[in-house]
């Protein structure tokens, strides 16, 4: 039986990183509004990427919704675009299958090449849909001259035609190249190869869901409006990074947020170790259904909405509330219209939102430390008991330092989110009297951008260098974590 070349097994793999790169571009493209392969007229959203365009035909149509509902122009282009749409999204799931049959021996190898094929044919089939689309316009913009629908043919359509033809001549070549694997019984990956795969999935989630939103940093160097476009007559350079600065009524702004931010930061960083604290008496608890009942009875707030939140604080300490008409009971109040709202008034406001974000979560963030408890070996337990350790003994000299790696990571993500506080609580609570010491820098760009402020170029200035700094407070931190303790998250 003919063993395999390892100059034959090379080639087939330098020719297979064309399939790989090729395919990864056909995936970017399913996610970036500006080079969507079936805008082909300007009533086709240029805010939806192709991904959008195959799950939401409503999107697809949202700007030519008018022109449809009266009739003025047919929706046959539309139709056969989201058609379109739809056949070269499975064309590109087929080839990022492809590519993970790619990872293999050679029998997976000739396997994902054919795999290959079939996604790069399906994919240029969806590209020809789409160029009959952009043809139907054209004709239709005959018939309906009074119309104007602007038939393009977009460079994305151009651009992944040539991407999946690419694939489609590089897998038939493949076929030949890759030797036929015959002294090979069965599939095989390495396990390296097996948990990379296992991780795709959450990394495909994170550039989704984090890396690609900042292709909406370039409104920073826009004159945007709200529903506007962008193009190079309302481009201005860095003219909002110097607003920022320069504007005394917007770096006053700036300042009083920041201060308000950092300091709720700390006193969320100064009291971190409360939840570890919980987790190890709550474990020290001997009867298992009353732990088993502060567990849930503290965890679940952290699942119940801020609005149900102010919902129970308004209740309690508004001026129809529970304490004040306690205080009529007893006796200390005279009268309930004279009695104070205690949410309207912004002494101690910090204290007042640590406190609610403790009781909301504390529970919820003891649960990391109740699993590293479990994870303890329990011999250390025994030994300290022959020992004639205590129990609180024990608690000091093997619990707590067996949680201290855990409290340290937890701690420099801590120190790396100082200037994200969330969103949500503060909107809730925030009312005209605690304006101005409750706002958080969460709150303010939420508002500079989408609330009365209007001005999404520099909320999305003040967004970006809240990234950056946090960036660099994590690599900081670790650095630093580094250099005392010899360990690092990074």
């Amino acid at each position: 039986m003919a063993k395999v070349s390892k100059v034959e097994r090379g080639v087939g793999d330098y020719v297979y990183w064309i399939i790989r790169l090729m395919a990864v571009v056909a995936a970017v493209f399913a996610f970036l509004p500006a080079i969507n392969p079936i805008r082909i007229n300007d009533k086709i959203d240029e805010n939806i990427a192709l991904f959008t365009s195959a799950f939401s035909y409503d999107s697809l149509v949202s700007k030519a919704g008018l022109l449809l509902r009266r009739g003025t122009v047919s929706n046959i282009s539309f139709v056969v675009a989201y058609i379109a749409s739809i056949i070269m999204m499975i064309g590109i799931v087929i080839l990022v299958i492809s590519i993970c049959f790619s990872l293999g021996n050679v029998l997976m190898k000739r396997f994902g090449a054919s795999v290959a094929l079939i996604g790069s044919g399906i994919g240029i089939v969806g590209a020809m849909v789409s160029f009959i689309a952009n043809h139907l316009v054209k004709l239709q913009k005959f018939e309906h001259p009074e119309v104007d629908l602007n038939a393009t043919m977009p460079m994305g359509l151009i651009l992944i035609t040539i991407a999946f033809a690419v694939i489609f001549i590089t897998a038939i070549a493949l076929r030949f190249i890759l030797p036929s694997g015959a002294d090979e019984d069965e599939m095989y990956m390495e396990p390296k190869y097996k948990l990379f795969l296992m991780f795709l999935p959450f990394g495909a989630l994170a550039f989704l869901f984090c890396y690609l939103p900042l292709w909406g940093w370039r409104y920073a160097f826009f004159d945007y409006q709200a529903g506007g476009t962008l193009s190079m007559d309302n481009f201005v350079g860095g003219k909002w990074f110097t607003y920022l600065f320069q504007n005394a009524a917007t770096r006053s702004d700036v300042f009083r947020v920041m201060r308000n931010t950092l300091i709720m930061s700390f006193l969320g960083i100064l009291t971190s170790w409360l939840p570890m604290v919980f987790a190890i008496f709550l474990t020290e608890a001997k009867s298992e259904g009353f732990r088993r009942f502060v567990q849930i009875f503290t965890t679940i707030p952290n699942f119940i909405s801020w609005v149900l939140v102010y919902a129970l604080a308004l209740s309690i300490f508004d001026t129809t509330g529970f304490i004040n008409q306690l205080r009529v009971m007893i006796g200390s109040l005279d009268n309930i219209d004279n009695a104070p709202n205690y949410l309207m008034s912004s002494s101690g406001i910090w204290f007042k939102m640590w406190a609610w974000g403790t009781w909301k979560g504390i529970g919820w963030s003891a649960i990391i430390y109740i699993a590293g408890i479990s994870g303890i070996d329990q011999q250390l337990y025994e030994a300290a008991t022959v020992d004639g350790a205590g129990r609180f003994q024990k608690m000091w000299h093997i619990t707590v330092p067996g949680l201290l790696p855990t409290f340290f990571v937890l701690l420099l993500m801590s120190v790396a989110a100082i200037l994200s506080n969330g969103l949500d609580q503060y909107l809730v609570f925030q009312n005209a009297v605690n304006a101005k010491t409750i706002k958080v820098l969460d709150l303010y760009v939420y508002e500079l951008g989408l609330g009365g402020g209007g001005s999404i170029p520099l909320s999305t200035v003040v967004g970006m260098f809240k990234s950056i700094i946090s960036v660099i407070l994590l690599f900081g931190a670790n650095a630093l974590s580094k250099a005392l303790r010899g360990e690092s998250i990074i």
